[in-house]
């Protein structure tokens, strides 16, 4: 099999080479790795131009993360891809073991693994919260560590490319979007990457933003926001406002707040379930 990893990148200079040397180091399989950059302003493009083994990479300004990320993959022709952002690193003998387990599995579309938190030095501080595959789950939380999850090429021929209207939740979006059109996800049970978490990342910098357009996107694919991302985009809101406060039944009672009206916002009602649960925060 060839395995094509497109990396999205801006101005990531701090990290790229580790990425990069991630990537090379990997065997077990034919490996072509595109870096589509967003034009840094940073030493990007100088670690690009002098990595050894090359890189094929292009630097040119683009619609974002998203756009870069479609571009990669209409750029390459591996069976399978892997998405793997230029913070993020793959750790030694991934490729090879999602290789293998896709040979033994033919009928699986997507496969990922477990995944760490790392920090700015690649030390890995936490597990990524992965669990086993269940699409009604998955609409309660990411489970999915993204740079740890692999597809097959044949998925993006028949269900498309990522959303680029997305800013934030674009890889929840396709895993909840590939899942709810039945294609087939496996957890292999083994560590295939980290994951970059920092103060200064787009997600950690931009929570109530991010959980506004999760809002939106389960709103566009599914409908209606389930309750558990309502309350989530509600303790981020009052949090940020009243981050002096964050515990007691003064900041459960914000939160119950703006879970209704975030309710009323999303889904123009309020369920049972979550009455229940503001009039139990309400009552300590």
């Amino acid at each position: 099999m060839k395995v094509s990893v497109v990396t999205p990148s801006y101005n990531q200079g701090q990290f790229i080479e580790r990425t990069l040397q991630s990537v090379a180091s990997q065997t077990g399989a034919e490996i072509e790795h595109v870096v589509f950059d967003g034009g840094s302003s940073d030493d990007t493009v100088d670690v690009l131009t002098r990595f050894t083994p090359a890189v094929r990479w292009v630097s040119e300004k683009d619609k974002g993360q998203t756009d870069a990320v479609n571009k990669g993959i209409a750029a390459t022709d591996g069976e399978i891809i892997g998405w793997l952002n230029s913070d993020d690193v793959y750790y030694p003998g991934a490729i090879a073991r999602v290789v293998e387990f896709f040979e033994r599995h033919p009928e699986v579309d997507v496969v990922y693994g477990l995944a760490d938190h790392i920090d700015l030095e690649d030390r890995a501080f936490e597990e990524y919260p992965t669990e086993p595959w269940d699409l009604e789950r998955l609409k309660e939380t990411c489970f999915i560590c993204q740079p740890a999850l692999f597809f097959r090429r044949r998925v993006v021929e028949q269900h498309g490319a990522l959303d680029e209207s997305l800013n934030y939740c674009m890889d929840y979006a396709y895993w909840l979007r590939l899942g709810t059109a039945g294609v087939r996800f496996a957890l292999l049970n083994e560590k295939l990457a980290g994951s970059r978490l920092y103060a200064d990342n787009k997600t950690l910098g931009a929570r109530v933003k991010v959980h506004s357009e999760i809002n939106d996107m389960f709103k566009a694919l599914l409908g209606k926001v389930p309750d558990r991302w309502l309350y989530n985009y509600a303790h981020v809101v009052v949090d940020q406002r009243h981050d002096a406060n964050r515990t007691g039944r003064r900041f459960a009672v914000r939160v119950g707040a703006v879970s209704v009206l975030s309710a009323l916002k999303w889904n123009h009602g309020i369920s049972t379930g979550m009455w229940k649960a503001v009039f139990s925060w309400i009552r300590g």
